[in-house]
């Protein structure tokens, strides 16, 4: 194994408030690890700063030992937590897009999924159901052979009947020296494939630890510790 992410000491404030207080952690290969916590407990915050799309306040990032920026975009692989795909266009076009754009893209790998997800590659996303939208973008995300997928509210828009099959094409199409890192409220859906969790609250990390070693520890699942954790 090798450490993919590091953060030290890492800080994002928003004028007067503080969205991340002080993180540090470590995300090592070939690891799937839940971000967990609360609504406004800073995971989106941190996810977008692990992508380079916010800046911040003070502390380090780091990936393979170098600062966020565009070269590791180019092993990160995305998913936001909300469709910003162009709605006119038509998924085979989009695809297309991503296969120029980016150099890990596996084209066939995509249309594979589309197929067994009984999704058509000439649909134009706007005539979709909002899970189907998001079904589209995470097999966008999970076409690529990035080093570390980040998955923010991977499941969330999608039917309970189609989980399992997302839960697989996440568990089936990443590299065994890859990471994944998802943030999500469905524990319960997720925590069989998790190997680590983070809870995050108020910016600042709660807990971090293995999964065996929270059921060695305290004779719960994940879900019933989250849920003692954070009153729900």
């Amino acid at each position: 194994m090798s450490t993919l992410l590091e953060c030290r000491e890492l800080t994002k404030n928003f004028g007067g408030k503080t969205a991340v207080d002080h993180i540090s952690l470590c995300i090592e290969s070939g690891h799937i690890i839940g971000l967990l916590g609360p609504n406004g407990s800073g995971k989106t915050t941190l996810i977008k700063m692990i992508n380079g799309l916010l800046t911040p306040s003070s502390g380090t990032l780091y990936f393979k030992e170098n600062p966020i920026g565009v070269e590791s975009k180019k092993h990160i692989s995305y998913l936001p937590d909300h469709t910003y795909l162009n709605m006119n266009e038509r998924v085979s076009d989009i695809i297309d897009f991503f296969t120029d754009f980016y150099e890990d893209f596996d084209k066939a790998r995509a249309y594979d999924m589309l197929e067994k997800l009984s999704i058509s590659p000439s649909d134009r996303l706007k005539t979709m159901s909002k899970g189907t939208k998001e079904k589209v973008q995470l097999i966008l995300v999970m076409s690529r052979r990035a080093d570390l997928y980040v998955l923010d509210e991977p499941i969330a828009g999608v039917d309970p009947a189609a989980r399992d099959y997302i839960l697989n094409v996440i568990l089936g199409n990443y590299e065994p020296s890859a990471s994944i890192l998802i943030s999500t409220h469905l524990i319960a859906d997720i925590e069989n494939i998790l190997d680590e969790v983070i809870f995050i609250q108020n910016g600042q990390i709660r807990l971090s630890s293995s999964v065996d070693d929270i059921r060695a520890a305290e004779g719960k699942s994940v879900d019933t510790l989250f849920r003692e954790v954070f009153k729900c």
